[in-house]
């Protein structure tokens, strides 16, 4: 069976991270370059053994984190390593399809049909085919000079992402079951990284714009869930002057209802990914699917160097729900450290300590928390299962700084050498080579 390893064309996004703008682009991708010049792309990657893709499908749900991947991260489980790079390469194709000529008429558009927008990408022979491209929408109100602005600087709804689902056969026989992936690219326009500044915590209420019956309409306000303001924004706006756009929220849930509906009664599973704000976006789609369909199917987000979404109360929500959440870390990737404060783990740490000086840490850390609680718009929560990474650990990269932290590219490259803890980087890792 051919996999989508077998044409894997790895292509270096442009514009990846939360700190940037459109204007940038070209000097971050020169940066990228100047300090990884003994890198190159490789045009294709051997495919898994038939030995190691047999076993995906027999055990799916583990690999789709049913058990929350216990005993698959560290060491790094071979057909896992498979599976997050495949799902990588579809956000490398919403990165890819994605028009970032400020200069075109179609700037911040999907360059590509859906008929053929994996392949123009270069993932041939996937197995799956695109259903719906997705926009998202900026809730920020513009002063009024900007009409004045050069389009591209006022792009309040662009192009986000994309649907697909698994329609071959032979794919679906070896995933067992029907896949529907949903991708996110990072941020790009200048709207979305202001949205991102908007670190604020804010309390998730349903929206039932779309006419699905919501589980439990009340329990979100009551549990005091709260996400990062910006985020929030991005999937739940629409553009004001057009009806005809609707909001992430709503594209999203129509379409994975009409989905639903066409493959009834068949096994199937979502996997939403994405990178950087795609990554934020993944998330708060996961918790809006659950809390919108009376009978989801088994939800996943695998996300890449993605930034903190919400507090303890949206982490302990998603897990009632079921969703399962990988994070993939890169350890110098200063992304994944913000925004806000993160006191999760005081308690553990506590017993930890000896010592009087141990115990004056713990009442510190305690007092702090005590302090920042009284903020609760500041609080967050690591929310998932995590797989950190580290990009000092391969020997094919030098020079640390927050471009290539956060690439994509440097993220799968990541989790292709990957070990595990004890062993941080194979030899025979092929997606960087030497020239």
């Amino acid at each position: 069976m051919r996999t989508l390893h077998h044409a894997a064309t790895f292509i270096r996004p442009r514009c990846t991270t939360l700190l940037q703008s459109t204007k940038p682009v070209q000097k971050m991708e020169k940066m990228i370059n100047t300090n990884m010049p003994q890198l190159r792309s490789s045009s294709s990657m051997s495919p898994p053994s038939s030995s190691l893709t047999n076993k995906v499908g027999k055990k799916w749900k583990e690999y789709q984190g049913m058990n929350n991947w216990n005993g698959l991260l560290d060491p790094l489980d071979e057909n896992l390593r498979a599976e997050i790079l495949r799902y990588g390469q579809f956000v490398e194709a919403a990165y890819k399809s994605f028009e970032f000529d400020p200069s075109s008429p179609n700037y911040a558009a999907c360059k590509f049909p859906k008929s053929t927008h994996l392949e123009r990408c270069g993932l041939h022979n996937t197995g799956y085919k695109v259903t719906k491209h997705l926009r998202a929408t900026s809730g920020i109100k513009l002063p009024s000079w900007v009409d004045k602005a050069p389009s591209w600087v006022a792009a309040q709804s662009s192009y986000i992402g994309y649907v697909a689902v698994c329609h071959n056969q032979e794919e679906i026989k070896r995933l067992g079951r029907r896949d529907i992936v949903i991708a996110f690219r990072g941020t790009t326009t200048c709207l979305e990284w202001l949205e991102n500044l908007r670190a604020t915590l804010t309390n998730v209420i349903p929206s039932n714009s779309t006419g699905i019956r919501e589980a439990e309409p009340c329990s979100i306000e009551e549990n005091g869930a709260m996400v990062e303001s910006g985020f929030l924004s991005l999937y739940t706006s629409k553009v004001s002057n057009n009806p005809s756009f609707m909001s992430l929220q709503d594209m999203v849930r129509t379409e994975i209802a009409r989905l639903l509906k066409t493959y009834e009664g068949e096994n199937l599973s979502l996997t939403i990914t994405g990178h950087s704000l795609g990554a934020a976006l993944a998330t708060l789609t996961a918790y809006d699917i659950k809390n919108s369909f009376p009978r989801p199917p088994h939800v996943t987000v695998i996300s890449f160097g993605g930034p903190r979404v919400g507090n303890r109360s949206f982490r302990r929500r998603l897990e009632e729900q079921g969703s399962k959440v990988l994070r993939i870390v890169n350890s110098d990737d200063v992304i994944t450290k913000i925004p806000g404060f993160v006191f999760d783990d005081v308690e553990k740490k506590d017993g930890d300590v000896g010592g009087m000086r141990g115990s004056h840490v713990a009442s510190f850390q305690k007092w702090m928390r005590n302090r920042v609680e009284e903020v609760q718009w500041l609080l967050y929560s690591e929310i998932g299962e995590e797989l950190r990474l580290c990009s000092r650990d391969s020997p094919y990269l030098r020079g640390i700084n927050i471009a290539t932290c956060h690439d994509l590219n440097i993220y799968l490259h990541l989790v292709d050498g990957f070990v595990s803890s004890t062993c941080p980087f194979r030899a025979t890792a092929k997606r960087f080579l030497h020239h």
